[in-house]
Formats: structure tokens, C-alpha cells, sequence
């Protein structure tokens, strides 16, 4: 394999995992959702996928799980799935691209070159996969947060939720997920490996060169 598609598998590998690990900080996050009132300027709050936050101006911040899980809503039950399925995708994506890197020392023998390939495309095909995952629930909820501010029937001095920090990590952890992905499927396009046939071509033209360069000096 050439120097371009081992960069680019390593360059999409680690691309891959820090894009994980950005969908896993959104998924733990309380920040998806913000929200402060004018009644209390010295107090926000913040809604996450599995706690709620109070958060005072002097530096006190305190947390609460939800109680049931039944008593969620719809929204949160749902980008609550998505993404736990994204994180599981992009694991298992994970797990099966590193043995098909290069630069790992298995599968060199023929076959396993193309086992190798197999591996790289499905791990790339995974992290496309996670990254929609992730990207669904985290529009979702913007979009919810974005009817619900611009709703004319809500009150002016009603306090609207807003987009939380988690939102944007969510948003960068999906489009580095497709991008990872891709990264992968293009190095193993660009993975060339000589057919057989060719290098025993080539070994079969060298010996006769060199039995021919041996016959003229006898002469």
C-alpha cells in the first residue's frame, strides 16, 4: 500500500475517534438546552438528556437526575436512543477499522490484503452511519427550540429555551463522523495492490535478463 492511503486511513482514524469522543461529551452534556428568565438575572437553567441544572452566577451549580424514565418526553426519550445507537455504531466502527489499517501487522498474506479492504469500507461505512445517528437528535431538538422561541402564541415575558453548548459539540461530532468515514472509504479506493500475476511477470522478465546477460559473457 502507498504512503497516501496509509496517511489518509491514519488521518480518518483519528478523525474517527475524536469525533466519538466529541458525541460522547454531547451524550453526557446537561448543556443541550438553556434557558434564563429576567425574574432571577442571577440564575439559568439547563436541560440535558439526563439531568436538569440550575446554574447561579456566583459558581454554584446544582444538578437532578429525572426521576422516571417513563415520565420523559418524547423528545428526550428519543435523542436519548439515537444517541446511545450512535456511540454503539461508531464503537463498533472503531473496532473494525483499526484492524484493517496498514499499519497493523495482520492479514498480511494475499487474502488478507482484501480482508483488510473490508474492513476499512465497513468501519467508514459505520462512521457514516454514526454520524447521521448523531446529527438526528441534535437538529431535532434545535428545531424544537426554534418553534418553540419564534411561537407567537407564547408570551413575550415567557422565558424560551435556547441552544446549548451541547448542541454545537453535537453538530461537530456528526459532520467529523461523515467526514471520518469518508476519510476511510477513499483510502481504500486509493489502495492499489499489484495483481500476482504481474509480479511473477516481472520476476519471470528479470530472470530471463539476467540468463541472457550470462550467455552473451560465456560467448
Amino acid at each position: 500500500m502507498d504512503t497516501c492511503a496509509c496517511a489518509l486511513e491514519l488521518l480518518g482514524m483519528l478523525v474517527y475517534f475524536g469525533a466519538w469522543l466529541c458525541a460522547l461529551t454531547t451524550t453526557i452534556l446537561p448543556q443541550w438546552l438553556t434557558m434564563s428568565t429576567a425574574l432571577l438575572p442571577v440564575e439559568s437553567y439547563e436541560l440535558g438528556l439526563w439531568e436538569t441544572c440550575v446554574v447561579q452566577d456566583v459558581g454554584g451549580m446544582e444538578c437532578r437526575a429525572y426521576d422516571s424514565l417513563l415520565g420523559l418526553s418524547t423528545d428526550l426519550k428519543l435523542a436519548r436512543i439515537l444517541m446511545c445507537a450512535a456511540l454503539a455504531v461508531g464503537m463498533l466502527g472503531i473496532l473494525l477499522g483499526i484492524p484493517g489499517l496498514d499499519l497493523v501487522h495482520s492479514c498480511k498474506e494475499d487474502s488478507g490484503q482484501q480482508t483488510k479492504r473490508i474492513l476499512i469500507i465497513t468501519g467508514g461505512v459505520l462512521g457514516m452511519v454514526s454520524g447521521v445517528l448523531c446529527l438526528i437528535p441534535v437538529s431535532y431538538m434545535a428545531h424544537i427550540a426554534v418553534m418553540h422561541f419564534f411561537d407567537d402564541k407564547v408570551p413575550d415575558v415567557v422565558p424560551r429555551w435556547e441552544f446549548g453548548d451541547a448542541l454545537y459539540c453535537g453538530w461537530a461530532a456528526g459532520f467529523l463522523l461523515i467526514v471520518a468515514g469518508l476519510i476511510l472509504i477513499t483510502s481504500s479506493s486509493c489502495s492499489q495492490v499489484e495483481p500476482q500475476p504481474v509480479l511473477q511477470r516481472r520476476y519471470q522478465v528479470m530472470g530471463t535478463g539476467v540468463n541472457y546477460r550470462k550467455r552473451t559473457e560465456y560467448v
